[in-house]
């Protein structure tokens, strides 16, 4: 009707033309402007996925970057983005994603699965082949999504079962079906609590071995456990209700994603082997490590694999060891026990406990470490030796294991080693290590009270996170523990990773009662893809892309977040707008907030090529 105006204006004359001219222009600019504002970057749609039994849809998802702070009463489903617009009508760099290619595709670890340098190896006699072996160039591909993908069942549901199609893998069914491990039914793979050595139920089996040695006291005085061959790790699974924080850790071998299952159960776990060369964790970091027939050679290459224990066992600390061995009295399993016994003595282990459960049929044996070096310098035969500590680095990235025993430390007074206070007090008491550096016990305290305050004030209630479906948890940078402190009271579980390139406080992380690893960013994480429900990183990528490029790390961030999951970021704002642009041609949805951090939500777009076997 306007434009209908206008021209009965121009023919009756009554305005000159030049004046109704620009009048025109005036309104054909307000029209213009009006619908910009209806544009589909403006219009914000909840893109939240609810927990259902239908498969997750597949149609990509891109929302605009939103700069806007978010309020403690904002409501988070609410502040992501859904739109169909264009790549490049958002300004979003044109990225050409394919879908990664093979028969392991779904299940793709880069560092893992590098066939090439498997076939390569001259040597497979000690695991050389279940060791990282990087591509390189990183790949820049991405994992398809198995057929029938669903949201995974929430924690503590999930603890007990989860949706076969998210992890359909029935071999370890079918191996296991006489010890109880893994059963499927209907829809669901379900975890009876059983295992090789659980055949009373591994809640039995954990509460025997206090009752059998009750100074182990669960959750107090032992709170982090390392479990070696943990299976579909239900040991560790079950100590979660004594507050006892276990890592879960396996090769990826024939016993298939028992590692997989782990971390869709939302239990703490990682893939690693004790092949030749040291695991990713720091010196005396473990308060106890269990072995229930986990089929490692303690004894074999003159005993480096038990060394490799004893150098990650707190002193003070505990191997229990239940395998045949300990109770089994044919030629096989005696001679492995002769063995055993010779390389205790050798590193001054002592046995404190033996026992045979009668109603399971199975036994163990618990051996301690010592917490002084004094049995060290006291042998009568100095083998194996001592390591010399003047060049020796804590760090055990890519390192060989040691055939030396590392010297035992001692307090700042230089009197016998101390355990930490109970738990819970040992998360925020300082920790004994703190001391060997000037100035760390401010830096800590310090760093305590920073993350405290911000996770109460922003992360919590101003970021736009559905925190209820958050249980696996990633810092990729962990600096002394502060963010997964501060979070603890959730019921939650974070992965500490302390970056190769950064400062090492990963034993002050164990110290405190919390689990981590060391890792490369600019290479893969050895889990497997969509295991974590949340990554989060406080200034990490400026110093990592000074040495590898943005874009590898963030494919790998895609990898490993489950679709639904979120990325949680804090860095400087050029930084922020780089991730924006990558995660947006991912088809991400993004939250830009108070110039400091990016909230994104990975939603269940993949391209749209098939995957070839």
């Amino acid at each position: 009707m306007a434009i209908s105006s206008m021209k009965n204006l121009f023919k009756e004359r009554k305005i000159p033309f030049l004046f109704s001219f620009f009048l025109l222009l005036i309104f054909v600019t307000f029209i213009l402007i009006s619908n910009s504002q209806k544009s589909p970057v403006f219009i914000a749609t909840d893109i939240s996925q609810h927990h259902s039994e239908t498969p997750i849809s597949s149609n990509p998802i891109i929302s605009q970057t939103q700069l806007n702070p978010i309020t403690k009463d904002s409501n988070p489903s609410e502040d992501f983005g859904l739109n169909d617009t264009k790549n490049d009508e958002l300004g979003v760099e044109n990225f050409d994603w394919k879908l990664c290619k093979g028969a392991v595709a779904v299940d793709y670890i880069p560092c893992l699965d590098n066939s090439e340098a498997i076939k390569a190896l001259k040597s497979r006699r000690h695991m050389e082949h279940r060791e990282r072996h990087c591509p390189d160039p990183s790949p820049r591909c991405l994992i398809p999504l198995p057929d029938g993908y669903k949201l995974p069942v929430p924690w503590p549901k999930s603890r007990d079962m989860i949706w076969y199609n998210n992890v359909p893998h029935p071999k370890l069914v079918e191996y296991k079906k006489d010890q109880n491990w893994v059963v499927k039914s209907g829809d669901y793979l379900v975890f009876p609590g059983g295992g090789t050595q659980f055949k009373d139920g591994v809640t039995n089996y954990i509460e025997s071995i206090q009752k059998t040695f009750p100074e182990i006291d669960w959750g107090k005085h032992i709170r982090v456990i390392l479990d070696v061959g943990c299976g579909v790790a239900s040991f560790g699974g079950y100590l979660l209700d004594k507050n006892v924080i276990t890592m879960s850790l396996a090769p990826k071998d024939e016993h298939e994603a028992q590692i997989q299952f782990a971390l869709e159960r939302g239990i703490p776990a990682t893939l690693s082997v004790i092949g030749t060369q040291k695991l990713a964790f720091p010196d005396n970091a473990y308060d106890m490590i269990h072995c229930a027939r986990c089929r490692v050679h303690w004894d074999g290459d003159g005993g480096k694999p038990l060394m490799e224990l004893n150098r990650i066992l707190r002193p003070g600390g505990f191997f229990v060891w239940s395998a045949t061995p300990v109770y089994r009295d044919d030629e096989r399993d005696k001679k492995v026990w002769k063995a055993m016994v010779a390389l205790t003595e050798a590193i001054c282990w002592k046995v404190v406990k033996k026992t045979f459960f009668d109603s399971a049929g199975v036994g163990l044996v618990i051996y301690q470490k010592p917490v002084s070096s004094s049995c060290y310098e006291n042998r009568r035969e100095n083998n194996p030796p001592l390591c010399d500590q003047n060049n020796r680095s804590n760090s055990s990235w890519y390192a060989s294991l040691d055939s030396c025993l590392v010297p035992l430390p001692t307090s700042s007074s230089g009197n016998t080693y101390e355990w930490p206070t109970p738990w819970p007090q040992r998360l925020n008491n300082k920790p004994e290590r703190l001391s060997q550096k000037t100035d760390n016990e401010d830096i800590f305290d310090e760093d305590t009270k920073h993350w405290a305050a911000l996770v109460s004030d922003v992360y919590l209630g101003g970021l736009s996170i559905n925190w209820s479906s958050v249980r696996n948890v990633m810092d990729m940078n962990a600096g002394y523990g502060g963010f997964a402190s501060a979070i603890i009271d959730r019921p939650l579980w974070v992965m500490n990773v302390v970056p190769i390139s950064e400062p090492d406080t990963l034993s002050i992380i164990f110290d405190r009662g919390l689990i981590g690893i060391y890792h490369d960013w600019c290479e893969s994480f050895n889990t497997y893809p969509r295991t974590y429900d949340l990554l989060h990183s406080s200034f990490l990528f400026g110093n990592l892309t000074q040495r590898c490029d943005v874009v590898e790390v963030v494919v790998e961030m895609d990898r490993i977040v489950r679709p639904g999951g979120y990325v949680l970021v804090q860095d400087t704002m050029p930084m922020l707008n780089k991730l924006s642009s990558i995660l947006q041609s991912l088809h991400w949805s993004v939250n830009l907030q108070q110039e400091q951090f990016l909230v994104a939500k990975k939603g269940f777009w993949r391209p749209h090529d098939k995957v070839r076997k």
